[in-house]
C-alpha cells in the first residue's frame, strides 16, 4: 500500500512538474519578441528562482550544512549538466528550428536515459517498456506535427541533441537518493550554480546578454515585463524544478522521463489558450497516442519488492560517491 502511495504521489508530483515546465514557452515568448536575448531569459529565470528558493532552502539545512558540502561536486554537476545546459541548449535550438522540431530533438533524452540504464545497470527494458517508447515518441512526432514544414539547420540540430543530453542528465542524476539533499535544496543549489555559470559567461561575452524593461505582449495583451519574467522564474523554474527533482526520487529516471513527456503537451495547451496557437487534430490525436506510450511504459516498469527511487540509483558518480544521490529531491528543463 505504501509503495502505490509513493507511486501515486511521484506521478502527482511529475505531472505538476510538467505543467509548470509547459509554461516557459509562454512566458518566454513575449520577452524574446520583446528583445531579450535567450541566455538573458534563462540567466534571469535561474537567478530569480534560486533566490525565490533560498529562505526555504536554508532553513532544511539548518544544522545540516555538512551535508552541502559533501555534497558539492554532485550539485555543481548538476547546476553545470542538469540545469543550465540543457536551457541553454534548448533556447539555442529554438532561434535557428522551429519550436516543435527542438522540442522533439529535446526529448529524444527518454530514449537516452532508457538506454543508460540498460547500459550502466543492466536494467534491459522488457518488450512492454520497448512498445511504450516507440508509441510515445510516435505519439510526440504527431503533437509537435513535425511534418508541417520544419526548417532544419545543422546548427540548430545540434543544439537540440545537446538539450537532450542536458535533459537526460536530469533525469539521470536526479535519480540518486544515497545521502542525497532534499530536493528543494537540490533545486535551489542547482538553480544557483547554474545561474552563476551562465552569468559568468555573459560577463565574458560568450553568452549574449539583451534585455529591456519596456512593456511585452502576454496573453494578447500588454502587459509589463515583471508578469513573464516572474512565471518563468516562479513558477516555470523554482517550482517545476523542486517538484520534478521530487517526483524522480520517488519514480526512477526512466518512467518520470517519459511522464516529463506531459510537458510537451501542456506546453501545446498553454500556448492554445494564452497565444492561441490552436492545435490541429493531428497533434490532439498525438496527445493521447503519448498518454497512452507512458502507461505502456509504467505498465513495462519493474513491479514489486523494488523501491521507485532505486529504478535508477547509482548511474553516475559525477562529483563524487554521494554526487547527485545528494538531492534527496534534488532536481531540472525546460526549457
Amino acid at each position: 500500500m505504501g509503495d502505490r502511495r509513493t507511486g501515486l504521489l511521484g506521478l502527482l508530483l511529475a505531472v505538476l512538474s510538467a505543467a509548470a515546465f509547459g509554461t516557459a514557452g509562454v512566458f518566454a515568448a513575449g520577452l524574446l519578441e520583446a528583445g531579450w536575448s535567450a541566455g538573458s531569459a534563462v540567466i534571469v529565470r535561474m537567478g530569480l528562482a534560486a533566490l525565490a528558493l533560498t529562505v526555504p532552502a536554508v532553513l532544511q539545512l539548518r544544522g545540516r550544512w555538512p551535508l552541502l558540502r559533501a555534497n558539492a561536486g554532485a550539485v555543481l554537476a548538476f547546476g553545470a549538466l542538469a540545469v543550465a545546459l540543457p536551457q541553454l541548449a534548448y533556447f539555442s535550438a529554438v532561434a535557428r528550428l522551429s519550436v516543435g522540431v527542438a522540442l522533439l530533438l529535446e526529448y529524444s533524452a527518454v530514449l537516452l536515459v532508457v538506454l543508460w540504464t540498460w547500459a550502466r545497470l543492466g536494467q534491459r527494458p522488457s518488450a512492454v517498456t520497448s512498445a511504450g517508447v516507440a508509441v510515445a515518441l510516435a505519439g510526440l512526432v504527431l503533437v509537435l506535427d513535425v511534418a508541417s514544414g520544419a526548417r532544419l539547420d545543422p546548427v540548430g540540430i545540434v543544439w537540440g541533441l545537446v538539450a537532450a543530453l542536458g535533459l537526460a542528465a536530469y533525469f539521470v542524476l536526479s535519480a540518486r537518493t544515497e545521502g542525497a539533499l532534499p530536493p528543494l535544496v537540490s533545486a535551489w543549489a542547482g538553480l544557483v550554480v547554474g545561474a552563476l555559470l551562465l552569468g559568468g559567461a555573459a560577463l565574458v561575452g560568450a553568452v549574449p546578454w539583451r534585455s529591456t524593461t519596456s512593456d511585452v505582449e502576454f496573453a494578447g495583451r500588454e502587459t509589463s515585463w515583471l508578469v513573464p519574467v516572474l512565471g518563468l522564474s516562479l513558477l516555470a523554474a523554482a517550482f517545476a524544478y523542486a517538484t520534478g527533482i521530487a517526483a524522480v526520487r520517488l519514480l526512477g529516471s526512466r518512467l518520470s522521463s517519459f511522464v516529463g513527456l506531459g510537458e510537451v503537451l501542456f506546453a501545446v495547451g498553454a500556448a492554445w489558450l494564452a497565444l492561441d496557437q490552436q492545435p490541429g487534430r493531428v497533434q490532439l490525436v498525438g496527445g493521447i497516442v503519448v498518454l497512452a506510450g507512458i502507461v505502456l511504459v509504467r505498465l513495462g516498469e519493474r513491479p514489486a519488492g523494488e523501491p521507485a527511487g532505486e529504478v535508477v540509483p547509482d548511474p553516475v558518480a559525477v562529483g563524487g560517491g554521494p554526487d547527485r544521490s545528494r538531492d534527496h529531491g534534488t532536481s531540472p528543463t525546460e526549457p
